[in-house]
Parts: C-alpha cells; sequence; structure tokens
C-alpha cells in the first residue's frame, strides 16, 4: 500500500514533463495586460464579475489591488474585521476613482441590528464610499445565527441605498443554505475547494436552483504558497502549479460565479489570471491529489464531523483555521486575533492536559497536534 501510494504521488509530481509546468509557464509569458478574462454574473444580481475577483483579506501592499483593477479584474472583497479596519483603508485608496466601474463587497460581525448598521457607516466612511455592492453577514455557521434582526439591518441598509444586495459569509455552507433560502438572502460566500466533501457542491446546487449568487472562498485549500525550511516537497508543489491547479478546479463548477483568493504580491496576481482560461486537466487532478496527500494531516477540510467532539468544549475546526492563517497564510496576528476572541475559558484549555484526545478526525488531520501548536502559538 505504502509503495503504491509513493508511486501515484510520484506519478502527479511527474506531470509538469507531461505538460502542466508547460501550460502555466505559456500561460505566464503573456504580459498580464494581454492575459484574456472571463466574466461570470453573480445570481440575480446582474453584477458581470471576473471569474476570479480579488479577496483583500490578508493584502497589505495597495499596488497589487491597484495593478489587479487595472488589469481588469472588477471585484473586491473586504471586511470590517481584516486588519483592524485597515484592509478596507487600503482598499478604498486603491480603488479611489475607479469606483463606478468597480464591484466592492465588505463584512460584519456585528450580532445586532444597530451594531451591523453602525459598523457599515464606518466600513463606508473608512473605503470613502457612498455603498457597497454586496454586505454580507460574515462567518455564519448555524441558521439561527443569520437572525431576523440583522436580516432587517440589511434591509434598512438596501433602502439607505448603503448597499445594492446583501449576502452571508459561511465556512459550513450546507447548515445555513436553506435559511439563505428562507430570507430570500442574494448572494452566499462560502468555503469550497478540491478537498471538500459532496454536501458543499449539493449547498451550491441548491442555492443556485433558488436563484442564490455563489461566491467561493478559502479556494486553494490553506494556500500553501509560503514553504517551510526543509519542505521540500511542498517547494515542487509550488514549483509544478498546485495552487493554480485548486483555483482551476474550482472554476470548473459553472455554478460557482465568482472566486476570491487571496492575493499579496504582484506574482500570485499573475498566476491567478492565467486560471481564468485555463481548463482543468487530468494533470491538474493528478497533482491534486498528490497535493492532498502533501497537507492530509495538517489541513482542515471544514466538514465539521467534529463539531462537539471535545469533552472540554473546544471548537476544534475553528481552531485549525486559526491555526491556518498563521501556518500557511503568513497571518499570525489575524489567527492569534481569532483566537482570543474565544471565551476565557474556551482559549484557557490545554490538550496536552489530556491524557488521550476524544476528537478523531476522519480526513487524517492530527488534531491532537496541531491544536497544541494553536494554543502554544497563540496564547
Amino acid at each position: 500500500m505504502r509503495a503504491s501510494r509513493r508511486s501515484f504521488l510520484a506519478a502527479g509530481l511527474a506531470v509538469p514533463a507531461a505538460g502542466l509546468s508547460t501550460t502555466t509557464s505559456t500561460l505566464r509569458s503573456a504580459t498580464p495586460a494581454a492575459a484574456p478574462l472571463s466574466y461570470r454574473t453573480i445570481g440575480k444580481t446582474g453584477m458581470k464579475v471576473t471569474s476570479v475577483a480579488f479577496g483583500c483579506m490578508i493584502t497589505s501592499d495597495q499596488s497589487v489591488v491597484e495593478r489587479a483593477a487595472d488589469i481588469g479584474i472588477n471585484y473586491f472583497d473586504t471586511a470590517r474585521g481584516y486588519q483592524d479596519g485597515n484592509n478596507e483603508r487600503m482598499v478604498g485608496a486603491a480603488l479611489k476613482g475607479k469606483r463606478k466601474n468597480l464591484f466592492v463587497s465588505t463584512k460584519t460581525h456585528a450580532p445586532t441590528r444597530q451594531a451591523a448598521l453602525e459598523e457599515l457607516d464606518t466600513s463606508l466612511k473608512t473605503l470613502g464610499f457612498d455603498y457597497v455592492d454586496i454586505w454580507y453577514l460574515h462567518g455564519k455557521g448555524k441558521p439561527g445565527e443569520i437572525s431576523d434582526e440583522l436580516i432587517e439591518a440589511q434591509e434598512t441598509a438596501r433602502k439607505q441605498g448603503k448597499i445594492r444586495f446583501a449576502g452571508v459569509s459561511t465556512h459550513i455552507a450546507p447548515a445555513i443554505v436553506d435559511r439563505m433560502i428562507e430570507t430570500k438572502r442574494d448572494v452566499m460566500l462560502m468555503s469550497y475547494n478540491f478537498t471538500m466533501d459532496q454536501a458543499n457542491t449539493d449547498a451550491i446546487d441548491k442555492a443556485k436552483a433558488a436563484g442564490i449568487g455563489v461566491v467561493a472562498m478559502k479556494v486553494m485549500a490553506g494556500g500553501k504558497r509560503r514553504i517551510k525550511p526543509g519542505d521540500k516537497l511542498a517547494g515542487i508543489f509550488q514549483r509544478d502549479g498546485a495552487m493554480l491547479s485548486a483555483l482551476k478546479w474550482v472554476l470548473k463548477n459553472p455554478k460557482v460565479d465568482a472566486t476570491i483568493p487571496s492575493m499579496t504580491d504582484m506574482d500570485q496576481l499573475d498566476d491567478n489570471l492565467t486560471a481564468m482560461t485555463a481548463s482543468f486537466t487530468d494533470a491538474d487532478g493528478k497533482l491534486l491529489a498528490g497535493y492532498l496527500d502533501h497537507i492530509r494531516p495538517s489541513y482542515c477540510r471544514m466538514c465539521f464531523q467534529c463539531d462537539g467532539t471535545c469533552p472540554k468544549g473546544l471548537p476544534v475546526a475553528d481552531m485549525l483555521r486559526f491555526l491556518m492563517y498563521a501556518d500557511d497564510y503568513g497571518q499570525f496576528g489575524l489567527g492569534r486575533e481569532h483566537f482570543l476572541a474565544l471565551p476565557e475559558q474556551t482559549a484557557a484549555i490545554r490538550c496536552g492536559d489530556c491524557s488521550s484526545c476524544a476528537v478523531n478526525c476522519p480526513n487524517g488531520v492530527r488534531v491532537t497536534e496541531r491544536l497544541i501548536r494553536a494554543q502554544e502559538l497563540f496564547a
């Protein structure tokens, strides 16, 4: 079995000779400005956006956002909580003077109607805009979290002309899609990538059947573009374009209206542009199979089957996501901010105090090891 797995992995890594690296290299040789763009319409909003849009969450270099807009990317996603509000400020400055030709979304984590509307006003002031195209209720994982008063806040903002469309962002789309349909939200921003199970694809189908637009985030399964010292295999996957293959995998689903991969530098921008018109091939599939094997021990696929299984009440999937921000995105501050927002008694729990772990990940994540690292890193 071990030899077979190694042979399969080797086959995936041999893909460049068969064509993936050649294809990627050829596409990269074109100047980004000349790269063709593809467009999709988000649900019933009428917003015709580039299929690869710009997730600004971890971007700090304003020039990357400016260049993306100049090239033709026309949808930019931020949030009130990103970088303590500085992300909205940067995005607003980068897009100043170009607003009428672009679509912009932001988000609120506020729990009440009044707090959400106040956050929206702060967002608009920080961005320097009169309105945003989509305003998301951020990070909702249960139907009850999409409360009537938050729906009312969105509808109030719509009537005031401060937002055009109302959305919800989620890491657990199957859990909240029915509530979105019930409340007639316009757009669902959801985690979606090649590691996830059929339930997420089914949630997309259900949303689209109801006329709800679908925007995909977390499209690169952790986005391991940062190579840790000594991780030669990760370097091979980076060289051979695993991240590009991951983005192409999401785009091959025609029911995904847009993707918002993170882009922190010009190289990532150039890479992502090529995905818009490049087909997903068998070679991409083999490469991703090998990559999945590589990230299996550390990457949480957000199936949430571990939910409620820790006897001490740790939100396992959430904590693994916080660690992903630090380890894979290079955003220690973001991960720690989320960790410290946990209830004090939860943040104080130490997995090392347990003689054994009750959490058993069906996908092979080394849960105890990862949680101990998160606790040591953030606490």
